[in-house]
């Protein structure tokens, strides 16, 4: 193919970075668009700024894939066998849709359900799945695998979805990263970060239980130990009130100020929280002097944090330390997590809202093995689930509890649907796979979590052999079950334009004319000058738990240190946390040389004393284990977390752990207060040498 002229486009990945992209698009002999060559950031976005990850950057890896799926295939061998044939799409289509209705009738429409996620980011192709679920009374899904801890932690406090403008973190003279490492999963925080360091000589701290790339770049990094962050930030706000940088007037003005919150932090001063974060006094003493004595210090809260049983506890104590001191008064100052509420989407035409049922039961996104093995606690009264349509996401591999989702794949009575660019772990479970195109070949429209920008992402080229986006395969599906909806009817790019015009916004075409609308609010809004999302406009330093889940009496009732977390033991003495690997984003990109040759292998990390210890030496393989199963991958010493943490970088593909099933065997799908949300990164395990290895060490 000859090479191209460079098209606008955006990133739809599961990355708060929504990164603005040009992407060059290469032709046939006979003028077609059919691929794409090098993928750069956009210089004119102020967010983006040209810069992009090198994932990303080599997407053409990704579209030019010689094991892409461009075909319908039919399962001809055993579930798990990866046996199929190829088919048409009109009886590929045909299948399913008689799948869902001969089940639909045996046992009722809740029978059946639509299971996504964030595979692409993109409004119509992402979140269309829901109009056919709502048109059919198909079962919902609580989306509890990413982000529902954090929902929970930073409503409690501050009580709507935005804050500062990430692009003033150039502004800052003090940066905190605070559970997240963005130099392997939102590159472009740290092109800001760069800019205040130069600029204005800002510190950057970053906390984070192992030595990360982003750590690595810190002026100070706080290695604590998992779960324990809430300590920390209460030991911080202790100080700010003994030594004079709590902003009393602030607090007065802008929250509820329970009259018991000094006295109550007073009990929990940096001895205290350094027998729990196992960090030295004068670490944290040295931290709470920087942030005091900060005006413009703005916290960046990642997601790595929350998933943790107390994880919406630690987050909500984490947004209360820029209340304690009134950074949110500043420019550069405050604390920030998404910007979703900036957006007031209505989505009524993509999600078909206006056909929902309330009454129709919601299942539980990251419970999906216990939904799938009959657990009553999960399926209610409700029928089994007999039969599931997959877009854009890959739980054999990505959910909790991985043993027992791979089970309730293997039932012989499950009709399992899978839309996919390639034969998954999750696909290779499917009854029929269908053929999915990627993002530079349909329509869709996109929102940016970590900053302010609406982007559009045309269609570029023509999609490779037979793959269908996301919303031809739901057309398809409408049709022949009979669901009613005019979305159905419309192209992406007319539900986008709807969609955009119906929540206040430009349409397609005046958006596409400028590349993309910023829709950041003014300063008063951002930094809550004019109130915070409560109805009386107060943050919460002790928040309506009950009114954010069923799961409130456990909570605790001010900022605090939640215990309720999977401890080390006797028996399990690490804490496990299985961070994102560099080169993957999620199970994206497993499949593509560049990132796999990076990446290298399944690797823990493990403290050289812990490693001394236990007799395991660098490069040697290693046991990881607990009630759930055991895993077996590679030893790297490393100093950058405390003794007793074990940090495995992943999601890896079951294929590539000894056993045949990845890190996920090892973590819980218990349900993280107070309203659920998967616990990733609290786990305890036992570590030992494996087998081979401790025969050998034995014998010398």
């Amino acid at each position: 193919m000859a090479d191209g002229e460079f098209k606008g486009s955006v990133c739809p990945h599961d990355c708060p970075s929504t990164c603005a992209l040009e992407v060059e698009v290469r032709r046939d002999a006979d003028g077609v668009a059919r691929g794409i060559g090098t993928v750069r950031g956009a210089e004119a976005n102020s967010y983006t700024a040209g810069v992009i990850c090198a994932k990303v950057a080599r997407y053409a890896e990704r579209v030019h894939h010689p094991d892409r799926l461009l075909k319908p295939l039919l399962r001809t061998g055993p579930k798990g066998s990866g046996q199929f044939r190829e088919i048409g799409w009109e009886e590929a289509l045909d299948r399913v849709a008689a799948g869902f209705a001969e089940r639909t009738a045996k046992h009722g429409s809740e029978t059946v359900w639509p299971y996504y996620y964030a595979g692409t980011m993109g409004l119509v192709q992402r979140d269309g799945i829901h109009r056919l679920r709502h048109a059919m009374r198909y079962s919902g899904q609580q989306n509890t695998i990413c982000t529902a801890l954090c929902e929970s932690g930073w409503q409690a406090g501050v009580g709507r979805f935005g804050g500062p403008d990430p692009r003033e973190m150039a502004e800052a003279d003090l940066i905190v990263m605070w559970g997240g490492n963005p130099v392997a999963t939102q590159v472009n925080v740290m092109t800001h970060v760069t800019r205040a360091r130069k600029s204005r000589g800002a510190k950057f701290v970053v906390v984070d239980p192992y030595r990360t790339g982003t750590a690595a770049a810190a002026d100070l990094h706080l290695a604590l130990r998992p779960g324990t962050d809430g300590a920390l930030a209460c030991a911080v706000m202790h100080i700010a009130f003994r030594d004079g940088h709590a902003d009393r007037d602030y607090i007065a003005r802008m929250s509820d100020a329970p009259p018991d919150l000094e006295a109550h932090l007073a009990a929990r001063g940096p001895d205290w929280a350094s027998g729990i974060t196992g960090l030295p006094v004068a670490q944290i003493e040295a931290f709470a002097k920087l942030y005091g004595e900060t005006e413009r210090a703005y916290i960046r809260c990642g997601y790595g944090f929350s998933r943790s049983r107390n994880g919406a506890a630690s987050l909500h104590a984490v947004t209360c330390l820029p209340t304690v001191t009134g950074k949110w008064r500043h420019l550069g100052g405050g604390a920030f997590w998404n910007n979703r509420t900036i957006y007031h989407w209505d989505k009524t035409l993509i999600e078909g809202l206006d056909v929902r049922d309330p009454s129709i039961r919601t299942l539980d996104q990251s419970r999906i093995g216990a939904v799938l093995t009959g657990d009553r606690r999960d399926l209610g009264a409700g029928p089994p689930v007999t039969a599931l349509l997959i877009q854009s996401t890959n739980p054999a591999v990505v959910a909790p509890a991985s043993e027992k989702v791979r089970r309730g794949f293997l039932r012989d009575d499950l009709f399992t649907v899978v839309h996919e660019q390639f034969m998954t772990d999750t696909a290779r479970y499917a009854d029929i796979v269908l053929p999915a195109t990627m993002f530079v070949e349909h329509d869709d429209l996109y929102q940016a979590g970590g900053h302010t920008h609406i982007q559009l992402g045309p269609k570029l080229v023509e999609p490779p052999g037979e793959c269908r986006s996301n919303h031809e395969v739901l057309q398809g599906l409408a049709t022949r079950l009979g669901a009613q909806h005019r979305g159905f009817g419309m192209t992406a790019r007319e539900i986008a334009d709807w969609t955009l015009r119906a929540s206040g916004w430009p349409g397609w075409d005046d958006i596409a004319a400028n590349r993309w609308h910023d829709a950041a609010t003014d300063f008063a809004t951002a930094h809550f000058e004019t109130g915070f999302g409560h109805a009386d406009g107060k943050f919460r330093f002790a928040p309506d738990w009950a009114a954010i889940g069923e799961d409130h009496a456990v909570m605790p009732r001010l900022p605090d240190h939640m215990p309720a977390i999977d401890a080390a033991s006797e028996d399990h003495p690490f804490r496990m946390v299985t961070a994102p690997a560099r080169q993957f984003l999620n199970t994206t990109f497993t499949e593509t040389p560049g990132s796999r040759k990076r990446e290298g292998r399944p690797t823990a990390l493990i403290h050289p004393r812990d490693a001394a210890r236990l007799g395991i030496e660098e490069g040697g393989r290693v046991r990881l284990g607990n009630a759930q199963g055991e895993v077996v991958v590679t030893a790297k010493l490393a100093e950058g977390q405390q003794e007793g943490v074990v940090i495995v970088e992943s999601i890896w593909p079951n294929p590539d752990f000894a056993g045949g099933i990845g890190i996920n065997l090892l973590v819980s799908d218990d349900r993280g207060p107070p309203k659920g949300g998967a616990v990733f990164h609290d786990t305890a395990v036992w570590v030992r040498p494996a087998v081979e290895q401790a025969e050998r060490l034995a014998a010398e």
